[in-house]
């Protein structure tokens, strides 16, 4: 059995998971996604997946950072992690135990961070 496999058969069987950045021991039951890929205190994740959620056929196993929040069409806030090690963008369901103050800062970053000065809107 290779490594790989090895991985992710611990992966398969594994009833929690400790954060990577604030090591905060995370059950993987959510609510409201059928695989948890994130810390729902930080919302740090895990490069595991690689083609669709669940798969854990990632090799780079880097940590993942939050990077924005983005709305699917039917109103579901997913947020956008990218890889530490390979550079990688996914999008990852939020869920329903996720910290809603940092959801929320994502959320609004854009609007109190705008990335021009906000005196340029004063002279349109």
């Amino acid at each position: 059995m290779s490594s790989n496999d090895h991985r992710r058969r611990a992966h398969q069987r594994a009833e929690s998971f400790r954060c990577a950045q604030c090591r905060l021991d995370v059950s993987m039951d959510a609510p409201g996604t059928a695989h948890r890929n994130h810390c729902p205190g930080c919302l740090t994740s895990r490069h595991v997946d690689l083609r669709r959620p669940g798969d854990r056929a990632a090799e780079c196993g880097a940590r993942m950072e939050p990077l924005a929040i983005a709305v699917r069409g039917d109103g579901e806030w997913v947020l956008i992690h990218r890889c530490t090690g390979c550079d990688a963008l996914s999008a990852n369901r939020t869920a329903g135990d996720d910290n809603p103050l940092l959801l929320v800062r994502m959320a609004i970053r854009p609007l109190a961070q705008p990335p021009f000065p906000l005196e340029v809107l004063a002279q349109l």
